[in-house]
């Protein structure tokens, strides 16, 4: 049997429940894929973007944030039910009313550039769980070294590995960009793109398309 590969790049921000939503769809969907088309292989590669790459270094007040860019305590109040539900509906719980801090990213995504590189698959998507789990669900600082630091253990990387990393206050992480187009944003196999969290459907589709497209 001729094994195929379906590639596809997610652009994401660890502050963006959507992100953590279109994750869990695009895991179903390749699942859905999988079982219709056990030939393809699909290798996922994730692309960090800073959504708000202004915020200070050592974050914000999230409610204080969230309160002046949505306009009202009754916005915040709205979109979080919003997103809450949304989320809800691929197994997620998210406690927004634990989250006191508004983390600038790029600490956290140059770590997870960093040892990407040295991990599998499966300790990618680990890692990129736990990442949102500590975030939406526990509440914690991602712009704390510390709070990274021990995720990664847990994960099984050696925290030596990215030394260097580690020092810089202002660590080096180039932002990707994909235009007006925020994130989430897909791309399957280099040319077919969707932006925002898609339903698993859409997202099945798109990878059919793209294997079309492939020949």
């Amino acid at each position: 049997m001729m094994m195929r590969e379906l590639n596809i790049d997610v652009f994401f921000d660890f502050i963006c429940p959507w992100c953590l939503i279109g994750k869990r769809q695009l895991q179903t969907a390749i699942v859905q894929l999988q079982q219709s088309d056990p030939e393809v292989e699909v290798i996922v590669h994730w692309h960090g973007m800073q959504l708000l790459p202004e915020i200070p270094i050592e974050g914000v007040d999230f409610k204080q944030f969230y309160q002046k860019r949505l306009g009202s305590v009754d916005a915040v109040k709205q979109r979080q039910t919003q997103v809450r539900q949304a989320a809800k509906t691929v197994g997620i719980e998210l406690h927004f009313e634990k989250i006191k801090w508004m983390p600038n990213t790029a600490q956290a995504h140059h770590v997870f550039q960093s040892v990407v590189k040295l991990g599998t698959a499966q300790q990618t998507e680990h890692l990129l769980e736990q990442l949102f789990a500590a975030y939406f669900e526990a509440g914690e600082n991602l712009g704390d070294s510390t709070v990274l630091k021990r995720i990664l253990k847990q994960c099984g990387y050696s925290v030596n590995e990215q030394g260097r990393g580690w020092s810089e206050v202002n660590p080096s992480f180039q932002s990707t960009y994909t235009g007006a187009n925020g994130v989430p944003y897909f791309i399957f196999d280099g040319y077919l793109t969707l932006a925002g969290a898609h339903s698993v459907d859409v997202l099945y589709q798109a990878m059919l398309e793209a294997l079309v497209v492939q020949g």
